[in-house]
């Protein structure tokens, strides 16, 4: 059976967006009856959605009640992420209107970190991973992964996939960024969300730009498949979508694309030279460094080694 991803323009207004997540529902996700729910936006950082940065929580508000619609009103949601080396959860569901759709929706907010968790290992290729997973995470009926469309210095692009490392429990993850492309990996052979829908109201070239659409897709592999090829990537060439076919999580061959034409879609996505965007800030941050080495200021932890 083909993986089906489908791309959908929307106006923004919550109506819309709702009506919008209802046809990814019919024609994309084929879902039995579930007690208990986890949506996993991406909240990486206190920057509202409107930067590129973080999941918009008006899409989350429309899958709550699509949820509520087609399994009624007693299913347990929760709305999960986990404390990150610079971002504290309780502060960035506050900050980020989490709360307030939390209060207005009735579902509970969780952080992941203070949850127990189950340490996994997995390998992948040569390398032997090992992190810590919550069991509330691992028991769950349904994980609903609700990634950001955006690039990233290290890996060229954010979304589906990179949104589960998200779900390691550990707080201090940067830790894992030296072998960042096999942890995504390794997350992903334990979680495997059936339902991916993915924020392009907002997405973040070099600066945030209005895209107006919505992904949808059974498979996080595919999906970014497909968000890679719209921000101007070639998906073969990134390491860590290379390392999760070759690990079985997914094949461009099987992949078929509905709703609007990726080109649409791309056409009015600002593509970003990944060389020169990765070591401008690399030399930025040099430059820095030097900075406060000639006044005798403290260095920064990120500057380390650097």
């Amino acid at each position: 059976m083909k993986s089906q991803v489908m791309l959908l323009k929307t106006d923004k207004l919550q109506n819309n967006i709702n009506e919008c997540i209802t046809k990814l529902f019919d024609n994309v996700f084929n879902i039995g009856d579930v007690q208990n729910v986890a949506i996993k936006p991406n909240l990486c950082y206190y920057w509202k959605a409107s930067t590129g940065y973080t999941t918009d929580p008006r899409i989350v508000s429309g899958i709550i009640d699509e949820i509520r619609e087609r399994f009624g009103n007693d299913v347990d949601i929760k709305i999960v992420e986990s404390d990150a080396t610079g971002m504290r959860v309780k502060y960035a569901f506050t900050m980020l209107d989490y709360a307030k759709l939390s209060a207005e929706k009735e579902v509970d907010l969780f952080n992941l970190s203070k949850d127990e968790s189950e340490k996994i290992e997995v390998k992948v290729g040569k390398t032997e991973l090992s992190f810590n997973l919550s069991k509330t995470l691992l028991e769950t009926d349904l994980l609903i992964n609700v990634p950001k469309m955006k690039v990233m210095r290290e890996t060229h692009m954010t979304g589906a996939l990179k949104n589960l490392f998200g779900c390691i429990s550990n707080t201090r993850k940067i830790k894992y960024h030296e072998i960042l492309n096999e942890t995504i990996v390794g997350v992903n052979k334990v979680l495997k969300p059936e339902i991916n829908i993915m924020d392009g109201l907002y997405a973040l070239s070099k600066y945030p730009v209005k895209i107006d659409a919505l992904i949808g897709s059974d498979s996080p592999y595919s999906m970014d498949y497909v968000a890679a090829t719209i921000m101007g990537y070639n998906p073969n060439t990134i390491k860590f979508m290379q390392l999760a076919k070759e690990n079985g999580l997914g094949d461009p061959k099987n992949i078929e694309v509905k709703g609007e034409s990726i080109n649409s879609i791309k056409s009015i996505f600002p593509h970003v030279n990944n060389f020169l965007y990765k070591n401008s800030f690399k030399t930025l941050l040099k430059f820095l460094k030097l900075y406060t080495y000639l006044v005798g200021d403290i260095v920064p932890p990120i500057l380390e080694g650097i």
